[in-house]
């Protein structure tokens, strides 16, 4: 019994009641205030009348005061249980009618598709680059509200349980190009048994939120495992290891003289205060900036008026010599190292990820987390500014956030933002739409678990279509030439009507990578192109 038929039969019950109660009473008064007596039927007769206003008055007019005044609450008693039925009854029906029913299986024929089991924060952004490939996908989500919202957004789902065969059945498993297992460690571990008993064949990648279960993620039969904290926890290190390290860090190769590589300003290099046009990166290093992000929002091209400073993100182009010039000018002047000197607060599998890094690049730190473990230094709230003094806050140069909560990190943030302006302070958001918040309460520099790990699944599966970037907020891909076959650059204007910029040009085995509006792109070449989600999902529609 649903709730409209379990409200309607109270409804019913009560009313029933009410009707019978009020005979009774109308009964007795008849007899005991007006000595005229009445059969029981013709009293439930008159309530009934009076209920429905279909007749009531018959008996009038009443002499007694106490029989009036039954009369009167009798008719707003019956009012009343009118306006009752609307809300209760009619309105849920007209709703019921009018909403939309998620469908419990994919009703149309697809193939080569992804099946999501449970949507995250990190789906939102897995179903982004499926999108933006042209790749099918369905979610396939257990829970009846929350499947009826994707729904109503737009989005491919289902409403089913994925832990059962009926449910992978109805996302048409079979034929699937991969499953995605995205829930908590034990639901995974189901949901990989269940795909593996539908199609033994199908590729499964399985989440795995605590590493130390990774082992039980291969067990059940996920072909990958994957752990994105420890991911998250590598990419926030890189931003205080690249200060020291002699490598030039990550960066994506596109030919064999010739890279793309993410560059993060830190606050004391002198490009800090400059405007893009006034650092003379372009005169100075020879490197093209395609992009940049500015407290978390990726602009390409960036604007040559655009000021600089330590949350500034630089995408540049170049070669190997050339891009370690740049980054000799984001790094700092002066680096001396001291114990203490960053302070890494979380120690969970971020945390540990990090003071991991830190230690391979011999960069000293200091551990504040709220429970008491080996390498913890030390034990306290990160949100008390007593116990943040006590890590060395106030004299450090720079400050991880690897919370898991996003509203203890905003709040930390405020504090060290108090104990020293100065300092550098990277976090982590465990949600996108969070980054902003961190931005404005003082981070320099945040990475969402949603978006590195959704970029992660989605490098995970369309290996085959050159992804070369999963942790950014911008792609860079290499794609055939389409339909910029036999059109010049300076024709196509690529970045003004997509956003995107044409780094390089494979053709016969040779890339090109000095690119003027003169140069036309022929049959059978494949193109390097940097852009957002967005742009890259309007270069593949226009070209």
């Amino acid at each position: 019994m649903d709730t409209w038929q379990r409200r309607t039969l109270m409804y019913l019950v009560g009313l029933v009641g009410i009707i019978l109660g009020y005979a009774l009473a109308y009964d007795y008064g008849m007899t005991a205030f007006e000595d005229d007596p009445r059969e029981f039927l013709h009293s439930l007769q008159i309530v009934v009348e009076t209920f429905t206003t279909t007749g009531f008055g018959s008996d009038a007019p009443w002499e007694s005061t106490g029989m009036r005044l039954l009369v009167i609450v009798m008719d707003v008693t019956g009012v009343a249980l009118i306006f009752l039925a609307l809300p209760v009854l009619l309105f849920p029906l007209f709703e019921e009618a009018m909403a939309t029913t998620t469908p419990t299986a994919l009703e149309d024929e697809v193939d080569d598709h992804v099946v999501i089991c449970q949507f995250t924060p990190r789906g939102e952004t897995l179903v982004t680059e499926l999108e933006s490939w042209d790749v099918d996908y369905v979610i396939v989500e257990p829970d009846g509200d929350r499947a009826n919202d994707l729904y109503e957004e737009g989005y491919h789902v289902i409403h089913a349980d994925p832990q059962s065969v009926e449910g992978l059945e109805g996302a048409r498993l079979t034929g699937a190009r991969a499953l995605v297992a995205d829930a908590s460690d034990q639901v995974n571990t189901s949901i990989v048994l269940t795909a593996r008993e539908v199609d033994e064949d199908v590729r499964t990648v399985s989440v795995v939120k605590e590493p130390d279960r990774a082992k039980y993620h291969d067990l059940a039969g996920a072909d990958t495992v994957l752990s994105p904290r420890r991911l998250l926890g590598e990419r926030l290190a890189s931003k205080v290891t690249t200060g020291v390290s002699t490598t030039l860090g990550d960066s994506i190769e596109v030919g064999e003289d010739f890279d793309i590589a993410e560059l993060p300003i830190h606050r004391g290099s002198d490009l800090v205060g400059k405007t893009l046009a006034e650092s003379d990166i372009r005169e100075e290093t020879g490197v093209n900036i395609i992009g940049a992000w500015f407290r978390g929002q990726f602009v390409s091209p960036p604007s040559p008026g655009a000021e600089l400073d330590g949350s500034t993100v630089l995408l540049a182009s170049g070669t190997g010599r050339q891009l370690e010039r740049l980054k000799s000018r984001t790094l700092s002047s002066v680096r001396g190292f001291r114990r203490g000197e960053t302070v890494i607060v979380g120690y969970g599998e971020v945390g540990r990820t990090i003071a991991d890094d830190l230690t391979d690049a011999n960069v000293p730190y200091t551990v504040l987390d709220q429970v008491e473990k080996d390498n913890v230094d030390v034990v306290g709230d990160a949100t008390e500014p007593d116990d943040l003094r006590a890590a060395g806050v106030e004299s450090a140069r720079t400050v991880i956030l690897a919370l898991s909560e996003d509203t203890d990190t905003e709040f930390a943030t405020l504090v060290v933002r108090d104990l020293n302006p100065e300092v550098e302070v990277i976090a982590r958001a465990e949600e996108t739409e969070n980054v902003t918040k961190m931005y404005r309460a003082g981070v320099d520099y945040v990475l969402s678990l949603a978006t590195v790990s959704g970029r992660m699944l989605a490098s995970t599966i369309l290996e085959d279509e050159n992804v070369l970037s999963m942790d950014q907020q911008v792609e860079i891909i290499r794609t055939d030439a389409g339909q910029l076959a036999g059109t010049a650059l300076g024709e196509a204007n690529v970045r003004s009507r997509t956003g995107c910029t044409v780094l390089a040009v494979e053709r016969d085995g040779t890339v090109l990578t000095d690119l003027g509006p003169g140069v036309r792109i022929q049959h059978g070449d494949s193109v390097v192109i940097a852009g957002t989600d967005a742009g890259v999902t309007r270069f593949k529609r226009l070209f």
